[in-house]
């Protein structure tokens, strides 16, 4: 048996190649969009994939399922189960064989056997694998975004992402008991979860990539809490805001994602180009610090300087119907491919160029524009008075739960994602955006910019800085 976990550090992503060595077949389980990985590592591996297959329908990527069948012709399995609602509409056209609870199939002589697992989500399946040449019984279970190590799957997204009213307290019934079947198996078993630390799929969420189903029993809380009301309030109690893109996510993935096969280099711009583009509508996304952002940047700008959150933060506030352009410093085509790669894990798929801003900003001079420049303080002058506009409201955009930990007082609360929304609550006069450490502020303040209110301001270092501030230290 080869067994390889390929995890993605942004989503926080694991997914899995399992094959036979003897015969050569093999599985992969919850892909990403990008089929090269699996293909490369299962022919350096001698294998060829011939089976492919996801836990449930994701919320937080665009699934590589559809993508990998299309390169590879392996055989789809995919959930049957949760009902009318949350059945693959593209099953049928794609050839897809369903799977239920208590099925089993072959890969190679690798046997997988089907638990169903809603709770999570309605259509949520497990499988149970089994090297059978070893005659040992089952090694390890996959278990999706079920149970993880340290957590388990949160059962509100249905709910908060996609909208369906009065599921909550259901789904963490239905988990609850999905849990039970998971007591039952053996301790022996190595779990082999869908996610890891960082993940919006759970609340705490361990980074030790494996763990085993006897370790969960004693250390994770929700598999060891044995009381359905306890459980219930404990799952149910702090789950951070999930991106605003993951109900996007659910539509793409139920429906069918896009087949992208060989993508072709995007192409650069020159600083005319992108102006026109942007006048016509599509979004500039800059990927430049934050810093350098501030002292000039093209007006209707949002700033996302690359890091692991950058695709959520882009999926987050960029609507899915419009086009993107990305302006990037020194012409860095690698950093170009790797912004383009995350964001078409999470769907947005309408990027139809870049340029640098260098370019840019004298381009949008020259036809007589002026530069957008975005004022930035101190978090510790909230706390001395020392520069601060007159007549200024602080403005919160921490998710709910780091809200209720502490805040600055007479503080206006409005998490990032939900700013667009609710722009019609904000006060007149200068608005000073902060965040937990800085690095959301920023983005969000150059949202505030794009919606018309160039009095926001950024409010640097963030809650932290400004509790220390006050502590005096």
């Amino acid at each position: 048996m080869f067994f390889k976990q390929l995890y993605d550090q942004p989503l926080a992503q694991a997914s899995y190649l399992i094959g036979c060595q003897a015969t050569g077949e093999a599985m992969v389980v919850d892909p990403l969009r990008a089929p090269a990985p699996y293909i490369e590592l299962a022919r350096s591996e001698g294998l060829r994939i011939t089976h492919i297959t996801e836990t449930h329908i994701h919320a937080d990527f665009v699934s590589g399922a559809r993508e990998l069948h299309a390169a590879t012709g392996g055989r789809l399995l995919l959930s049957g189960e949760g009902g009318d609602d949350w059945q693959y509409r593209f099953a049928a056209a794609d050839g897809a064989t369903l799977l239920h609870d208590g099925d089993h199939f072959m890969v190679g002589n690798l046997r997988f056997d089907v638990m169903h697992t809603p709770g999570h989500t309605p259509e949520h399946l497990s499988f149970v694998v089994t090297d059978t040449p070893r005659a040992a019984g089952p090694m390890g279970v996959l278990t999706g975004d079920f149970v993880f190590v340290g957590d388990v799957g949160r059962p509100d997204l249905l709910e908060k992402a996609a909208k369906v009213a009065n599921t909550m307290e259901a789904g963490a019934r239905t988990l609850f008991a999905s849990l039970q079947r998971f007591r039952a198996l053996p301790d022996h078993l190595q779990l082999w979860p869908g996610h890891g630390a960082g993940s919006a799929c759970g609340k705490a969420l361990g980074a030790v990539p494996f763990s085993t189903v006897g370790y969960e029993k004693r250390a994770n809380w929700g598999v060891g809490t044995t009381s359905e009301s306890a459980f219930v309030a404990a799952v149910l109690e702090g789950q951070p805001e999930p991106p605003r893109y993951f109900a996007e996510m659910k539509r793409i993935n139920r429906d069918g994602p896009v087949v992208l096969g060989a993508l072709s280099p995007l192409p650069p711009l020159d600083g005319a180009d992108v102006c026109r583009r942007v006048d016509a509508g599509a979004w500039p996304v800059d990927m430049r610090s934050a810093a350098d952002f501030a002292v000039g940047f093209l007006p209707g700008s949002l700033s996302v300087p690359y890091s692991k959150s950058f695709s959520t933060w882009v999926g987050s506030l960029v609507p899915y119907n419009v086009d993107i352009v990305l302006l990037v410093p020194d012409a860095d085509v690698a950093l170009v491919d790797r912004a383009r790669r995350d964001l078409s894990r999470i769907g947005l798929d309408r990027i139809v160029g870049w340029g640098t801003p260098d370019a840019v900003l004298p381009a949008h001079a020259a036809r007589g524009g002026v530069c957008g420049t975005m004022q930035q303080l101190t978090a510790a002058a909230l706390v001395d008075g020392d520069g601060l506009p007159a007549a200024y409201t602080v403005i919160d955009v921490r998710g709910r739960s780091e809200w209720a930990v502490g805040h600055v007082p007479d503080a206006v609360h409005i998490p990032m994602g939900e700013l667009s929304d609710r722009q019609g609550e904000l006060p007149g006069g200068p608005l000073l955006v902060h965040c937990q450490s800085g690095a959301r502020s920023a983005v969000a303040a150059s949202l505030l910019h794009r919606l018309g209110r160039p009095d926001a301001v950024n409010v640097t270092g963030g809650y932290v800085a400004w509790r220390d501030a006050r502590r005096g230290g």
